[in-house]
C-alpha cells in the first residue's frame, strides 16, 4: 500500500557517501595504471638484447619502404601516429567521461553545505521543486500542495542548517505538515452508544455510483455487531438495479433487519420508516444506504438534500474511493457544499499505491477520515490512524 508514493520520498533520503567513494576510486586508476606502466616499459629496456647496425643500403630500402606505406595510408584518408604518440598513448591514456548516476534530493543538497548553510528563498524553491513534482504526480490536491510550501517555507526559511542536519530537518518538517492535513478523527461507536441513550443514532451515507457504499454500510454493521451495538439497515437506493437484492443478502448474512420498498419508490419513506421501526423495537441505529449520484448532477444532489430534511441524521458519511484521485477531491468538495459531511471512509486503500486522495480529501473538506476500506471481507474495515499512514509513506 503506498509504495509508488513511499518509493518516490524514500529516493529524497539517499545517500551520496557510496557513490562519492565509487569515483574517488575511479579516480586513482589512471595514476596507477601509468606508473605501472613506466616501471614495465623500462624493465623491458634493460632486457633487451642489443640490436646489430644496419647497412647503409639496408636502411634505404627500408624508408623507401616506409614514404610508400605512408603515402598509401595518406591516400586512403588514415591519420598517421608516430611511434612517441602510440607511446604517449599508452602511458597516459584519455580518461572516458562515464555519465554519472543522478544523485539523490538530499545528496545534492548536502553537497552544497561546507559546515551550515542558511536557507534563503532561491534555494529554497530549487530544492521544492522537486518534492511539488512529486506530489502532483501522485494525485495531492494542488491547494495541499500550496500548504505543504508554505509550512515548509515558515519552518526552514532563514533557518542555520549544518550539512549534518539537512536530511532529518527536512524530513521532520514535512511530517509535521503532512500531519496537520488530517482532521482528528471521532470514534464513531461511542458517538453512536452516546446518541442512542435517546435516540435511534441515524446514519446516511452517500457518494457516487461504484463507490462501495453498500459493502461499507455491511461492514459497519458487522463493526457495531461486535461492539454489541444493535442496527437497522434501510435500503435507499431504489434506482439502481439489484442494489436492494446486495444489501438484502448483506443483511441476511449479517442477521440484522433490513428496510425496503419497491424501486422508483421515494427513498426519503424508506430512510422514515427505518428510522421508526428503530424506534419501535429500541434498535441503537439506523443506516441508510442512499443511491449514487454524480457530484455534477443537481437534481440529485437535490434529491439527497430530501434524504437529510427526513432523516434528520445525526452523522453524514462521505464515502470514496481512494484510487479515483483528483477528481475524488472534487467529488467531496461539492458534496460537503451540497449537504454537509461528518466523516468520511475511503474504500479500496489497499490497492491505492498512490496516496494522494488520502493526503488531500480530510483537508479540502476539513472532514475526518473515519475508516480504511481494505478489502470485501466484513472485517477489512481498519479506523484511520494517521501515525500509521506517516509510517507507510516513509516519514
Amino acid at each position: 500500500m503506498f509504495n509508488f508514493l513511499k518509493d518516490k520520498l524514500k529516493s529524497w533520503f539517499k545517500s551520496s557517501e557510496e557513490k562519492a567513494k565509487t569515483a574517488e576510486k575511479e579516480k586513482k586508476k589512471p595514476a596507477k595504471t601509468i606508473k605501472l606502466k613506466q616501471v614495465k616499459e623500462k624493465k623491458q629496456k634493460k632486457e633487451k638484447p642489443k640490436k646489430q647496425e644496419k647497412s647503409q643500403e639496408t636502411l634505404k630500402k627500408e624508408r623507401k619502404v616506409t614514404e610508400q606505406v605512408v603515402q598509401d595510408i595518406k591516400q586512403e584518408g588514415l591519420e598517421i601516429t608516430t611511434p612517441e604518440q602510440r607511446t604517449e598513448e599508452l602511458l597516459y591514456p584519455k580518461e572516458e567521461v562515464k555519465e554519472q548516476p543522478k544523485k539523490g534530493f538530499f545528496s545534492r543538497l548536502k553537497e552544497t553545505f561546507i559546515s551550515s548553510f542558511k536557507l534563503d528563498e532561491t534555494y529554497f524553491e530549487e530544492i521544492f521543486s522537486e518534492l511539488e513534482l512529486i506530489l502532483l504526480e501522485n494525485n495531492v490536491a494542488y491547494e495541499v500542495v500550496e500548504k505543504i510550501k508554505k509550512d515548509l517555507k515558515q519552518e526552514l526559511l532563514g533557518l542555520e542548517i549544518k550539512k549534518s542536519e539537512v536530511q532529518d530537518k527536512i524530513k521532520q518538517a514535512l511530517r509535521i505538515s503532512i500531519e496537520s492535513l488530517f482532521e482528528k478523527p471521532f470514534n464513531i461507536l461511542e458517538k453512536i452508544k452516546e446518541i442512542s441513550k435517546e435516540k435511534p443514532a441515524v446514519i446516511v451515507f452517500f457518494g457516487i455510483n461504484g463507490s462501495g457504499k453498500t459493502t461499507t454500510i455491511a461492514k459497519l454493521a458487522s463493526l457495531l455487531q461486535k461492539n454489541k451495538i444493535s442496527s437497522v439497515l434501510a435500503a435507499g437506493d431504489t434506482f439502481r438495479a439489484a442494489s436492494i437484492e446486495q444489501l438484502e443478502e448483506h443483511a441476511s448474512r449479517l442477521g440484522v433487519k433490513l428496510i425496503k420498498s419497491q424501486y422508483n419508490s421515494d427513498p426519503a419513506s424508506v430512510a422514515f420508516d427505518a428510522i421508526n421501526h428503530a424506534k419501535s423495537h429500541k434498535i441503537q441505529a439506523v443506516l441508510i444506504d442512499t443511491a449514487g449520484r454524480m457530484h455534477t448532477k443537481a437534481s440529485l444532489l437535490k434529491e439527497m438534500e430530501k434524504i437529510i430534511r427526513v432523516s434528520k441524521p445525526d452523522l453524514k458519511i462521505f464515502v470514496i474511493e481512494s484510487i479515483t484521485g483528483n477528481d475524488a477531491i472534487e467529488q467531496a468538495k461539492i458534496f460537503n457544499e451540497a449537504i454537509g459531511i461528518d466523516g468520511i471512509i475511503l474504500t479500496k486503500a489497499d490497492v491505492d499505491e498512490k496516496a494522494g486522495t488520502t493526503l488531500s480529501v480530510s483537508y479540502v473538506t476539513g472532514k475526518p477520515i473515519l475508516f480504511l476500506g481494505t478489502g470485501q471481507n466484513y472485517s477489512d474495515l481498519e479506523p484511520f490512524d494517521k501515525t500509521r499512514f506517516l509510517e507507510k509513506l516513509g516519514l
